[in-house]
Parts: C-alpha cells; sequence; structure tokens
C-alpha cells in the first residue's frame, strides 16, 4: 500500500509539473493558435496565443499590432480552449493564419469575472516575449467580454490603441480616464442580456467627455451582437489604423 501510494504522489506530482511545463515551454507557430499559460498572483492563468503566418518570416525586426479578446462568461473553463474558441477573433484565426493581429485570447476562470491586473499581467508576458508595438494594442470582448472591456481600459488607459466592446456595459464616470482611447461600439437593440441601454449610457458619456466613439447599434438583432461585428473585415482595418502617440 506505500508503495502505492508513493507511485501515486510520484504521478501526481510529475504530471501537475507536465501541465505547469506545457504552457511557458511551448514556441509558438506562426500562423497557429496554441494553449500557453503562466503563474500569477499564485494561479494559473490560460490563454491563447495566435501568431501571424508572416511572424518572424519575412522582416525580422517588424513590429505586429496586438488584439486581445476577452470570451463572454458562457466560455469560462480551466483550459478548456474550444470554448475559447466558439466565438470571434479565436474561432477567425482557426482559419486564417494571415490574420494581422498577434492574438492573446485568456479564459476566464469558472464563476469569476475578468480582472484588469492579471490582463495587465497577461500583456506585459507577452510583449517581454514577442515582437509587438506596443503603441498598437487593442482590446475587443463580447458581453462579459465587453464588460471587460470597459473596465479594463479605464484601468490602464495608455496601454490601449483602440477598444472595441460588444453587448457590454460599463461605469459611465469613467469616460474622462479614457476619452483619448479611440471606441467602437456595438449592441443589438432586442439584446435580452444585457440591455442595449447599457452600451447607450457608455456612448453618451464617452461622446460628452469629448471622446472618440462609433457606435452601432443593430435593429432587430438579440444578445448575438458579435457575428455580424467580427466578421466585418472593416472593423479589421480600422483597427490596424489605430496607434497611440509614440513616447
Amino acid at each position: 500500500m506505500k508503495l502505492l501510494a508513493l507511485l501515486g504522489f510520484m504521478f501526481a506530482v510529475t504530471g501537475f509539473s507536465m501541465v505547469m511545463a506545457r504552457g511557458d515551454d511551448a514556441t509558438p507557430t506562426p500562423g497557429k493558435q496554441v494553449p500557453q499559460e503562466f503563474e500569477y498572483d499564485g494561479k494559473t492563468v490560460h490563454y491563447l496565443l495566435f501568431l501571424p503566418k508572416d511572424y518572424g518570416v519575412s522582416d525580422k525586426e517588424r513590429k505586429w499590432p496586438l488584439m486581445l479578446f476577452l470570451h463572454g462568461a458562457g466560455e469560462r473553463g480551466e483550459g478548456n480552449f474550444e470554448l475559447v474558441k466558439v466565438h470571434g477573433p479565436p474561432k477567425i484565426v482557426e482559419s486564417k493564419p494571415e490574420f494581422p493581429f498577434i492574438l492573446v485570447s485568456p479564459q476566464c476562470p469558472p464563476g469569476q469575472r475578468w480582472k484588469a491586473a492579471t490582463l495587465l499581467a497577461l500583456l506585459d508576458k507577452v510583449e517581454s516575449q514577442f515582437s509587438i508595438d506596443k503603441n498598437r494594442v487593442c482590446v475587443t470582448g463580447l458581453s462579459m467580454g465587453g464588460y471587460g472591456t470597459w473596465s479594463l481600459v479605464a484601468a490602464a488607459p495608455e496601454r490601449f490603441a483602440a477598444a472595441v466592446p460588444i453587448c457590454g456595459g460599463g461605469n459611465a464616470g469613467d469616460a474622462e480616464k479614457f476619452k483619448g482611447v479611440p471606441f467602437r461600439v456595438y449592441h443589438g437593440d432586442q439584446d435580452r442580456a444585457v440591455p442595449v441601454t447599457r452600451s447607450r449610457e457608455m456612448v453618451e458619456a464617452l461622446k460628452k467627455a469629448g471622446g472618440r466613439v462609433e457606435y452601432t447599434e443593430y435593429e432587430g438583432v438579440g444578445h448575438d451582437s458579435w457575428t455580424r461585428t467580427y466578421a466585418a473585415d472593416e472593423l479589421y482595418d480600422w483597427l490596424l489604423k489605430q496607434s497611440r502617440p509614440a513616447d
């Protein structure tokens, strides 16, 4: 029995070590989306990382724009990346290796909501590892991720060149903090999960603060205002043009 217990303990430790090593030791391949993980505040942060297929190929000195994607409440989990790929950019890059952004798609743990400190630590990690243009970092998210987008930009507006919250909401009192960040906001007028007034309030507050915001409200559309939004090439063309002033 003692031998079996010892073997079980050794397997548990070895298995744990393998899981810990999988993320930080994995080498991303351009054109493919791969699981990654790192430790922050005593917890494991799971995320998907995508590098464009031309990353480091033709111009090793080239710096790339980065997109941070925040999923909705239904996609929470502990490294269940098939959920993260259900909607938005993580789904798109599976069949579009030419996607022109480095894409970072974390997974929020079950029962939790997006935390700005964790997301900023993740950005710090990725920016230290890859050739990223820090003046061209954008964030987008849907539903719970839309809320997360508003709150993250409020926490660190100096980090972002643009933001695209979809069917989310935030604190209208934060508008002064991020009025310098260009926003595109999307919502369906028949949304029963997140009332459309949540986006309207944020857009109005941002306008009053003198911010730059474009608002699209889909007539007759319910909670799924993201499929149509993320399918539009024009959105990515706009994001590619956004840049913070050089330091």
